[in-house]
């Protein structure tokens, strides 16, 4: 059931992205949306999410997937319904349950986001040894608040990796049938994953034939404000697939045009062939003797190259010796 997981994840990065994109040529309309980019995707998925749960009885992953959620029963009689077969009207989700789903499908996550947000803030996950020498010997901030930071700090990690442990036993105890539900906090909303049947595909045929237009306007524009106008929720339901083509397009452009993708190697530049790099000038007769061979080499202190500085003749020597020589004698080569 990570999968579902892994959605998500694609979902909100691809997102942020196109904002990110559309941003430079917006930004005074998206720069704060990206910037408060949490909380845009949280009332998005909001609103996607309530509507796929009210209409699919599924959230937007699990539909996707083929899968929905059930009121779980109080007996179970599966006998007796697969001989009856239909949707059974006490299957169907409630106000309480959709409620209880979207307070683990769209509010843990974004307080998990939020959490790892305010523990990278306060310096959370950073080695001491990048630190320089004023951070590490900044006096202790001993008021409450400064306490209060350090201790979060200190818990964090613990709780979060509890959490990850807890849904890893809770996901090797469902693949072993050992519990009905692929994440705990189901037990507590009441519903139980099962996958969609043929009544409930043919269900979904139904309600999207009559959310349809019937007659048929002249145009993709014209098609297109016809069905926003009448149905704007047939907009919702598409979104299983506009989202993840969107998401293939997006990753398609992003590799077609890196510097390492082969249609590089196929289209021609209109500037001709790539210009190749300037040769390596000689040596001054009264500079400093440079040995080609051994390479890493710093001609000034011959020992190995640290922090290497490269100077306009194409030489690279030792950032130290080369201040130094140029302090002393005004060139290097």
């Amino acid at each position: 059931m990570e999968f579902f997981n892994d959605l998500r994840d694609l979902l909100q990065p691809a997102l942020k992205y196109v904002l990110s994109v559309f941003a430079q040529q917006y930004p005074r309309y998206l720069l704060r949306i990206v910037n408060r980019h949490e909380e845009f995707y949280a009332v998005l998925m909001f609103f996607v999410e309530r509507h796929y749960l009210r209409t699919q009885g599924a959230s937007f992953s699990e539909n996707f997937y083929g899968l929905k959620r059930r009121r779980r029963p109080l007996f179970e009689t599966e006998r007796a319904r697969a001989a009856v077969g239909g949707i059974f009207p006490e299957e169907k989700l409630r106000d309480r349950e959709i409620w209880r789903s979207l307070l683990f499908l769209v509010g843990l996550p974004y307080v998990r986001a939020r959490a790892q947000d305010y523990y990278e803030e306060l310096g959370g996950g950073v080695q001491t040894d990048i630190l320089s020498e004023d951070e590490r010997r900044a006096p202790v901030d001993q008021t409450l608040p400064g306490r209060l930071r350090r201790a979060y700090k200190a818990v964090y990690p613990w709780l979060n990796t509890s959490l990850e442990v807890w849904l890893l036993v809770c996901n090797v105890a469902y693949l072993f049938e050992r519990t009905p539900f692929y994440r705990p906090w189901l037990s507590w909303v009441g519903v139980d994953v099962r996958r969609l049947g043929m009544d409930d595909l043919r269900a979904a045929q139904q309600v999207l034939q009559q959310k349809l237009p019937q007659d048929r306007p002249h145009g993709v524009l014209a098609t297109l404000k016809r069905i926003l106008l009448t149905s704007p929720r047939l907009l919702l339901d598409s979104l299983k697939v506009l989202l993840p083509t969107a998401i293939f397009f997006i990753k398609f452009l992003e590799w077609w045009y890196s510097p390492s993708s082969p249609a590089r190697a196929l289209s021609v530049s209109p500037l001709g062939p790539a210009v190749p790099p300037p040769r390596l000038l000689a040596p001054h007769p009264q500079g400093i003797r440079v040995d080609d061979v051994e390479y890493g080499i710093c001609a000034l202190c011959h020992k190995a190259i640290s922090n290497a500085t490269a100077f306009p003749s194409g030489y690279v020597f030792c950032y130290r010796c080369a201040y130094d020589q140029v302090e002393k004698e005004g060139n290097v080569l």
